[in-house]
């Protein structure tokens, strides 16, 4: 089986996004931050919006995408074309700095920084993040422009998932409190990068049966999801001993492996059937022949400024409530079991947003094309009727507000 295709680099990005989501694990290991500085509820939410601030600030990602790994640009370093694999160093070489000073801060190694300097810590790991996202998505879109939507959906699934997959992770292998939690979010997502990353490339090829094969890969993304729900669920009810523990997990590894599958699947199909088509030109829908614009040409449309002031309006209120939804649980009278759950689960709700926005566009685009900014509207509805739950204060009314807020933000996304 050739070993450089467009499947095999999309299967690799799906392992990059899988451990990618440390920013969705903040709940999980802020405490350790706030007791080792000594900060107060304030103080720390300073720190969180810098997290936000950082992975919400892609320019720079893309900027760096369009100069070294567009199919367009021409950049060698060291008598190789620039690619992706540039864009993904990046990024992990910014998480790693970030979250292992962060790490160093916590356990008193190097001396208590100043507040500012830990956002500036916070603010380059959340940064990082982007880098990898951007490299993963973009070159997705790129191999995929038939089916965008739906790519993107599976590329961000999977990221949403990623905060649930390394939680299970330090469950197995650690489990001794959030400070070295801190360490293995330097560690884990920079060496699995280091990894993959050169096998993420854009291959300008469309194929007979693309959807089909995106199909098998959103039903594991689907499948997988439905597992780390239930893992979440049992830990809730029973007390997993060791090795039932490390059964989960090996469970979890052939699942996140299985998009290989679906990889070689395609390549014995396409071996038997010899339907390979080179220079995607022809087959092109609506939505993937429309024509490229640079960072200058976009701001001068009117279509990129109502986008971005909907973004900057709708956003904000999601992500207030999802940095304090412990602080909120609290207040509400919500254990702290209760409230930890939900940081798992939130993963969850993130998968579901994430995979649902760009599966359901896609097929409403291409059978009733509607067009997908139409969601936008829908889904800033939604989230106003989940923070009314939130508010409410009725029992339960966190889970299920919480549940609409997380999962309708990140289809927004």
């Amino acid at each position: 089986m050739a070993m450089k295709n467009k499947w095999i680099a999309t299967v690799a990005s799906i392992w990059i996004q899988c451990t990618s989501g440390s920013l969705y694990t903040f709940s999980f290991y802020s405490s350790a931050l706030k007791a080792s500085q000594g900060y107060d509820q304030s103080t720390l939410d300073t720190v969180s919006v810098f997290k936000d601030f950082g992975a919400n600030s892609g320019v720079l990602s893309g900027l760096l995408y369009s100069t070294v790994a567009s199919p367009s640009s021409s950049i060698t370093f060291r008598g190789r074309r620039g690619g992706p694999w540039m864009v993904l160093l990046a990024g992990a070489i910014q998480c790693f700095l970030g979250y292992f000073l962060m790490w160093l801060s916590v356990t008193g190694t190097i001396h208590r920084p100043p507040v500012p300097v830990m956002c500036i810590f916070m603010l380059l790991a959340a940064h990082g993040v982007t880098f990898l996202n951007t490299a993963n998505v973009v070159t997705a879109v790129l191999n995929f422009p038939n089916h965008s939507g739906t790519i993107v959906g599976i590329m961000k699934g999977f990221l949403g998932l990623s905060g649930a997959i390394l939680l299970q992770v330090y469950q197995t292998v650690f489990k001794a409190g959030p400070t070295p939690y801190i360490l293995m979010l330097a560690l884990l997502p920079f060496l699995n990068t280091l990894l993959f990353m050169s096998t993420v490339r854009s291959y300008q090829t469309n194929e007979v049966a693309e959807k089909r094969h995106l199909n098998g890969l959103s039903l594991l993304s689907i499948v997988t999801a439905t597992y780390l729900f239930s893992v979440i669920i049992i830990e809730q009810t029973v007390t997993l001993t060791l090795p039932a523990r490390i059964i989960v997990f090996l469970v979890l590894a052939i699942l996140l492996a299985s998009p290989l599958y679906v990889a070689v699947k395609r390549e014995n199909f396409m071996e038997a059937n010899q339907l390979l088509i080179s220079n995607n030109q022809d087959f092109l829908e609506e939505d993937a022949s429309m024509e490229d614009k640079n960072l200058l040409q976009a701001i001068c449309t009117v279509n990129f400024w109502c986008l971005f002031l909907t973004t900057a309006a709708g956003m904000g209120t999601g992500l207030a409530t999802i940095n304090n939804l412990a602080q909120v649980g609290e207040s509400l009278g919500y254990t702290t079991s209760e409230t930890s759950t939900l940081v798992s689960l939130w993963s969850i709700w993130n998968f579901f947003g994430r995979f649902g926005a760009g599966y359901v566009s896609d097929h409403f685009l291409y059978t009733r094309k509607w067009a997908r900014s139409g969601f936008i509207a829908i889904t800033l509805a939604l989230m106003s009727i989940g923070h009314c739950m939130i508010a409410s204060g009725f029992p339960g009314a966190l889970y299920v507000g919480s549940v609409l807020v997380r999962s309708d933000l990140m289809l927004f996304l």
